[in-house]
């Protein structure tokens, strides 16, 4: 989809039981009142991902005393507008009515006590929940726009992709069929109804039950009417940025956003940020009962069995088979090429684009891409250097090109050159340190850069009719492509940082899982929310085939020794898993190539050492890339 964001005001939260140390009462915001950041703030944050709409929709909560009478019906009149009307008796004065704020990645059930002031005519000043969606719309023949409202005056901003799990039709839009399912949901765990569910037996799930059916990545704030509670939350491994403020003395509203609003996103303004929600995996699995067997499961699989021989290529060949089915799911399970199709011909359209190194990761999804969409589109593979030709991936992105070119001699690869200098990204990299936060170090921002260039397909492509020989025969192009191919989770579950050797020499194979699998439950804060907001920027939607929850289940069933063999040098044995299937796709050059992060690959983190350091070395003496930038 795109990005999705809520503003709460009028209602005081008691967060005593949500956010340690939090007060239990602060003073209210006021509607109307002129905040540091707005709903144009936000509005402008999610128009800046180039969405094919935007809309957003209000819900007013109204407790109207049995002594007063509230006009609804003239308040209806206004557009965009949902009045949720709480029934009260009692006298003038402070009121309490008890709703649901619910976080589903948490493992308690918090009921929160919303306040509001009673006047003479009988009913309160107004709470006010704001929903904001963008829609990059990606699948269904006909235009949605968000928020999503149905009769009942349930709400829905959906951020996301439902890959499985839940039904949904070729010519379907997700987003509406899981309206159309949250919608049949009981209260259950909703607004203090911790109880047995009411509709045992009736063929009735509840918010919770339905979520965890959800194969793919996804960001959900959603309003249901029935029991008064918001429902908010993204997937386990954090593919689609959420971000929170809770309400402060600063600014007591209660904010969600996919990105921080630009105007919030300066540390030194003393603005309330918004930052980051905590969670884990691990917290997550108490609500989503469906991850919790094979991640129970792996854990006694890799750290009590001995290694034994077996047939690797067995193993393999079940890891591509689940990687060749993610990314068909991916690519080909939707319209998306209807979109471009109305615009070019077929011989022009490029709809899917691949991150590309031309390494061991981007080899196997360009690959896998080539057998899973029609032969007539081309497929942009997307290549960011910060030192021209000499750049190790662009090294290595040619010779990929060449390769995949061999295996796969009728499609259309054309590889884009997007070559950037960090002297001249002044006003860039402001722009990229105000996506990534709270991330904040130089080696965030180094990656969330060179990602940054590379998603906005802006670069050069080949004019001639083999290779770049000659680089007056490049000419300008720019990439269409609303999907990016990206292979984060690659490393994390098979071994492929310098770490990870290096825990395995001083604790064997159960130190080594303990890094992959603490990898894995930190994966969402340290990368994956980051990567998010920085290619969406681009009004492109990142898609990770290796965090497809299939393939992280056939990885953890396969014994830790078959993914890696550490004893084995780089480039041979990181990753050993992922070098069996590249050779099973054909990709010899690509198995046996080295792991090389895009800081380094690209040669950003060099030239910022140098501008930020000095030099490369007084980098290293101050470990550059864990600095916290002023």
């Amino acid at each position: 989809m795109c990005g999705i964001a809520l503003i709460v005001s009028g209602i005081r939260i008691d967060l005593s039981t949500l956010v340690p140390d939090s007060p239990s009462s602060l003073p209210l915001i006021p509607l109307g009142f002129a905040s540091k950041f707005s709903l144009d703030d936000l509005k402008s944050a999610l128009r800046q991902r180039g969405p094919d709409s935007l809309g957003s929709k209000k819900v007013r909560l109204i407790v109207r005393s049995s002594q007063g009478n509230f006009p609804i019906e003239e308040a209806n009149q206004e557009e965009d507008l949902v009045i949720s009307v709480l029934e009260r008796s009692g006298e003038f004065g402070e009121q309490e009515y008890s709703t649901c704020l619910r976080n589903f990645a948490r493992e308690e059930v918090t009921t929160t006590t919303e306040s509001f002031k009673l006047g003479k005519d009988g009913h309160c000043s107004d709470g006010e929940l704001q929903f904001i969606g963008a829609t990059l719309q990606l699948r269904g023949r006909s235009r949605v726009m968000q928020p999503f409202l149905d009769s009942s005056g349930n709400v829905l901003v959906f951020n996301g992709e439902i890959f499985g799990g839940i039904e949904v039709a070729h010519d379907d839009n997700d987003s509406e069929v899981l309206l159309q399912t949250l919608v049949n949901c009981c209260s259950c765990h909703s607004n203090g109804h911790l109880n047995e569910c009411s509709a045992s037996g009736e063929d009735q799930n509840s918010v919770l039950e339905v979520l965890s059916l959800i194969k793919g990545p996804w960001a959900i704030i959603y309003w249901q009417e029935n029991s008064r509670t918001l429902w908010f939350g993204r997937d386990a491994f954090g593919r689609r940025s959420l971000l929170v403020h809770w309400p402060d003395e600063v600014d007591s509203r209660f904010l969600l956003s996919s990105v921080s609003p630009f105007s919030s996103a300066d540390q030194s303004s003393g603005i309330k940020c918004l930052v980051v929600f905590y969670s884990s995996r691990s917290s997550v699995y108490l609500l989503l009962p469906s991850y919790v067997s094979f991640a129970a499961s792996a854990i006694s699989y890799h750290t009590v069995r001995l290694p034994v021989q077996s047939s690797v290529s067995r193993q393999a060949h079940n890891v591509l088979s689940v990687l060749r089915k993610s990314v068909m799911l991916r690519t080909s399970q939707n319209d998306i090429f209807q979109v471009m199709a109305d615009d070019s011909t077929q011989e022009d359209c490029t709809p899917i684009a691949v991150l590309f190194s031309g390494g061991l990761d981007s080899m196997i999804l360009a690959a896998l891409l080539d057998q899973s969409i029609d032969p007539n589109y081309g497929v942009d593979l997307l290549n960011v250097s910060f030192d021209g030709q000499s750049a190790p991936d662009r090294i290595s992105a040619k010779a990929g090109v060449e390769e995949l070119k061999r295996i796969a001699p009728s499609r259309r690869w054309k590889l884009v050159e997007i070559d950037a200098d960090l002297s001249k990204l002044t006003m860039e990299m402001k722009h990229v340190m105000e996506l990534i936060y709270p991330a904040n170090t130089y080696m965030d921002l180094n990656i969330g850069t060179a990602l940054w260039l590379a998603a906005s397909g802006d670069g050069w492509t080949c004019a001639c009719t083999r290779g770049f020989s000659d680089e007056n025969q490049r000419v300008k192009y720019k990439s269409q492509a609303r999907i990016v191919l990206v292979g984060s989770g690659a490393d994390e579950q098979c071994a492929g940082y310098g770490r990870h050797r290096t825990k395995y020499r001083c604790g064997s194979w159960i130190g080594l899982h303990e890094e992959m699998k603490l990898d894995m439950q930190r994966i969402w804060k340290r990368n994956m929310g980051r990567d998010d907001r920085i290619i969406a920027d681009n009004g492109k939607e990142a898609r990770f085939p290796f965090l497809d929850e299939d393939v992280i289940k056939t990885l953890l069933e396969i014994p830790l020794w078959e993914v890696a063999n550490l004893d084995e040098p780089s480039g041979v044995g990181d990753k050993k898993i992922l070098r069996e299937v590249a050779r099973l796709l054909g990709l010899q050059e690509a198995s046996i190539l080295p792991k090389r992060a895009i800081q380094f690959g690209s040669r950003i983190a060099r030239e910022s050492n140098r501008k930020n350091f000095g030099s490369n070395r007084a980098a290293n003496q101050a470990s550059a890339g864990s600095v916290v930038i002023d």
